[in-house]
């Protein structure tokens, strides 16, 4: 069977804003998140180039470092890496399979995004990683990857973006991003705007 058939058959534009779903997969799987220094990052521009400084950084530090980003520019298997190198074509169809397998048993439907996010925890877990560089999907505080905690929450900017789901204002879709912001976690936020911050 081609790698990424029954992924791939998921609607990939479906959204669905909310955490229930995914905290209920990542207790089936065993909160494989837990495992792991989580830095967590949020931002309308820069998640991306941000998530790859920090990850340079911190492989060269000496650390198993895996990295989570969305979406891919050329092929899947770019959304999640160890130490700079994407997961194999055989490991995506393993994680779907073992992610798939105990959803179903619980009746717990998630969207393409839910998924993929659910095979890269149990995966980074697997590979024993020190540090997840963890790029949200959309806004922040409804975000399937906003079920962590992280040890640090980045923000990289605001500016009008999705405004179908984050709000019709800056102070909305600030709002949305700053849902990443956790009791007691340092948070870094990159935009000079001071009615944001």
């Amino acid at each position: 069977m081609d790698k990424n058939k029954k992924l791939d058959s998921i609607d990939k534009y479906k959204i669905k804003l909310g955490l229930e779903n995914m905290e209920k997969a990542s207790k089936i799987l065993g909160n494989p998140e837990k495992n792991y220094k989580i830095i967590h990052i949020a931002g309308t521009n820069g998640k991306g180039s941000v998530a790859a400084f920090l990850e340079a950084g911190l492989i060269e530090a000496g650390y198993k470092t895996g990295k989570y980003t969305s979406p891919e520019i050329y092929r899947f298997n770019e959304r999640i890496t160890v130490n700079g190198e994407e997961i194999s074509d055989t490991d995506v169809e393993l994680y779907y399979e073992r992610v798939n397998k105990a959803l179903e048993e619980k009746n717990i439907e998630l969207t393409y995004f839910e998924i993929t996010t659910a095979m890269m925890f149990l995966y980074m877990k697997d590979k024993n990683i020190d540090y997840l560089v963890l790029e949200t999907g959309l806004g922040g505080r409804t975000d399937a990857t906003n079920t962590v905690t992280p040890v640090i929450s980045l923000i990289t900017n605001v500016s009008f973006d999705h405004m179908e789901f984050l709000g019709n204002t800056l102070r909305e879709i600030a709002h949305e991003k700053a849902g990443i912001i956790k009791k007691d976690i340092p948070v870094f936020f990159a935009d000079d705007n001071p009615d944001l911050l």
